[in-house]
């Protein structure tokens, strides 16, 4: 089994109890694989490897779906190539959008995509004609987070490839996440948890959706509840 879970407001998240059971039979389970699909550029999911109780990756799909790696951080170039062949250049986005008001430059790491905080209203026609003509996408969610990524880049599509690659049956790869930037996670058919507490957006998009369980519990608490309601291995079993 494949669990790829988001971090912030997923695996980062949850009671204290509940965490270290997932993270324990994560750690202890060795038909059990982890990899982190989260937003972060890779400088800040790299700390966490060191995190003693944290249970830690073999695989790192980072900055929204841009950056794939494995445990140790290094770069997957097979799965990389199409995705830098894709992009167009972070300057060339940033001089493209730089006359729009509203929106303030991410200062975290970021590596092939460019993002930014704004509020919906900054979103306009002219910021998604404007990505569009670069040949690039746009992500906005939690009404907070803008990001323009390489065409047909995203975590679902990134986290495709990985299971692609690896030769992993779909059927046996678990996806959770909080927010709408991991709606694509839930659109290849992988069973798939919206953690409690998840934004309402997401919560939306994936109604009725037989493969993706709406957890009551946030974080950890929520992952453990999908475990048991797709009947996968887990701690209670």
């Amino acid at each position: 089994m494949l669990i790829a879970t988001d971090l912030d407001g997923t695996f980062l998240a949850g009671s204290p109890a509940q965490k270290e059971k997932l993270y324990r039979f994560i750690t202890q389970d060795s038909h059990t694989q982890l990899a982190y699909v989260t937003g972060r550029g890779l400088p800040l999911v790299l700390p966490l490897l060191e995190e003693p109780d944290l249970a830690r990756p073999d695989y790192i799909i980072c900055d929204v779906g841009a950056t794939l790696t494995d445990r140790h951080g290094a770069l997957l170039h097979p799965l990389m190539r199409e995705v830098t062949d894709r992009w167009p250049g972070e300057d060339t986005i940033v001089q493209a959008l730089a006359d729009i008001p509203g929106l303030q430059r991410q200062e975290q790491p970021q590596a092939r995509r460019v993002s930014f905080y704004c509020s919906a209203d900054a979103v306009t026609t002219t910021v998604a004609e404007r990505v569009q003509a670069l040949g690039c996408d746009l992500l906005y969610s939690a009404d907070l987070y803008l990001d323009v990524l390489p065409p047909g880049v995203n975590k679902g599509s990134s986290l495709r490839r990985l299971v692609q690659h690896l030769g992993l049956d779909p059927e046996q790869v678990l996806v959770a996440g909080d927010t709408l930037n991991d709606l694509s996670m839930f659109t290849h058919g992988f069973k798939g948890v919206c953690v409690g507490e998840s934004e309402p957006a997401l919560l939306q998009a994936t109604a009725g959706l037989d493969h993706v369980f709406h957890a009551s519990a946030p974080g950890c608490d929520g992952i453990l509840q999908a475990l048991q309601h797709f009947n996968l291995r887990g701690p209670a079993a």
